[in-house]
């Protein structure tokens, strides 16, 4: 250190000149390897020393004792490990090793994991769940619960009987449309529903196979009204059907409809509290009144139109539902043909009021002499021959359909079909439709809009009028 002004030593400049004698080579790179593989070799080797033992390892190939060192274990699928020709080595004398068997587990053996030095505590084994039966309840009371499927209801079918019929199953023709009288003419289908008290409702109307294939109009008409609100109201459902192969057909069961319609609207509150007190003699008695009104005021607008009074009539059909569930009961009444049926317990009711029929012939003035004498001899003779009729004498009326009256009590389950000729005639004259609709009628649940439209179009060969019907399924 005689630079820094210090008494030399000889064993310290001795020290310092073979350190930075100018003649000496750099050190420069060290014997030892230390590339990345090299180092990946250590940190395998160390890892494996520490799995087998001390036992287990063996000196490389740069070590003291000799020993040549092992070959490379092959690849699993043959070969030797990828990279360097078989028999050579890694710089700086190392042979790469290669785990045998399976990887160890970690933490390896004898090693902790835990703060404290301790091993974990050992886990103890887990009982098999054994599993469920059909005869175990569940545990949990909100675990859900197998449920056996429902089956499915029938599916519609297009028609019954042993031969299809001869029209198309669709619309074919539409109505002639005069563009100063839109307002005449009439939809194809009809359909409507409700739900009120413990009945549900279900009306249709549907052109017949006949009108669809010639264009002709719809003669079956129509309504579905409530009137009043809350428990006090009360549904009207009217069906009317014009008469065959008259212009106004459509227009006079319209008409029917709508004046019965009103009529019943004007007297809803008295006709409901009737309904619920059970006075069938005043239900019947003012029923038959506002039916006969209607029909008068048809023939009156055939007398305005210069037409026969048969020809611009209708049939009139009407059920009236309370919307009071406590109130189970349900009105008919009308003047004409149709049906009126009830699906109980899977079987059809038809509970179609019969008209009272006049029987017997004329009866005699009193102190009329005998028609025959006491051994059978007439007095007269009977020629045939018309009587003509008096001109102080007005024309007799056409005779009047007899009005139709019925209350039915309902009962959970059932369901009441009210019904226009069209569908009443093949339900009573093909039994394999009337079966096909009890299957599809008796679920749990009423049929929706579509179901029910698909359900009254089953088509019976023979029977090609309109169709209408309303059919109310009781809760």
């Amino acid at each position: 250190m005689s630079e820094q002004g210090g008494r030399s030593t000889g064993h310290e400049d001795a020290w310092w000149g073979q350190l930075y004698d100018g003649a000496t080579d750099d050190t420069g790179s060290a014997p030892a390897p230390d590339s990345l593989d090299d180092r990946f070799d250590s940190a395998a080797d160390t890892v494996n020393e520490a799995v087998g033992g001390p036992a287990d390892a063996k000196p490389s190939a740069g070590g003291s004792s000799g020993t040549p060192p092992p070959a490379p274990r092959p690849v699993p699928g043959g070969g030797t490990p990828p990279g360097r020709p078989p028999g050579t080595q890694q710089p700086g004398g190392r042979t790469p090793r290669f785990p045998e068997g399976p990887p160890p587990a970690w933490p390896p053996l004898g090693r902790t994991t835990s703060a404290t030095g301790f091993p974990p505590p050992p886990v103890p084994p887990v009982p098999p769940v054994p599993a469920p039966t059909p005869t175990d309840a569940p545990a949990d009371p909100r675990a859900p619960r197998p449920v056996q499927p429902m089956e499915p209801p029938p599916s519609p079918r297009g028609h019954v009987g042993s031969r299809p019929p001869t029209y198309d199953a669709e619309p074919t023709t539409l109505p002639a449309a005069d563009p100063h009288e839109l307002d005449d003419l009439v939809p194809d289908t009809v359909l409507d529903g409700a739900r009120y008290g413990a009945c549900t409702l279900r009306a249709a109307s549907v052109r017949g196979d006949s009108a669809r294939y010639r264009g002709e109009l719809r003669r079956d008409a129509l309504l579905t009204a409530r009137f009043g609100s809350g428990d006090r109201a009360l549904v009207l459902v009217a069906v009317a059907t014009g008469v065959r192969g008259t212009p106004g057909a459509h227009r006079a069961a319209a008409e029917a409809c709508r004046w019965i319609g009103k009529a019943v609207g004007l007297s809803h509150a008295r006709l409901a509290e009737d309904i619920r007190a059970g006075r069938r003699g005043d239900l019947k008695s003012g029923l038959h009144r506002l039916t006969d009104r209607t029909l008068g005021r048809l023939r009156a607008g055939a007398a305005e139109q210069g037409l026969e009074p048969e020809t611009y009539a209708a049939t009139l059909r009407c059920l009236l539902l309370p919307a009071d569930p406590e109130c189970r009961t349900r009105v008919f009444f009308g003047v004409g043909d149709g049906g009126l049926f009830r699906l109980r317990d899977g079987a059809w009711q038809d509970i179609e009021p019969k008209a009272a029929e006049a029987r017997g012939g004329a009866v005699l003035g009193f102190g009329s002499p005998p028609s025959e004498t006491p051994e059978g001899d007439r007095l007269t003779m009977d020629l045939g021959i018309p009587t003509p009729p008096s001109p102080y004498e007005p024309a007799p009326e056409p005779p009047r359909e007899p009005f139709r009256f019925r209350t039915s009590v309902a009962r959970r389950g059932d369901t009441l079909l009210l019904c226009s000729p069209g569908l009443a005639d093949p339900l009573r004259g093909e039994d394999e439709l009337g079966a096909h609709l009890a299957i599809r009628w008796s679920r749990p649940e009423p049929p929706g809009l579509a179901v029910f439209l698909a359900d009254i179009q089953v088509r019976v060969k023979g029977y090609a009028d309109d169709r209408t019907a309303a059919a109310v399924w009781e809760a």
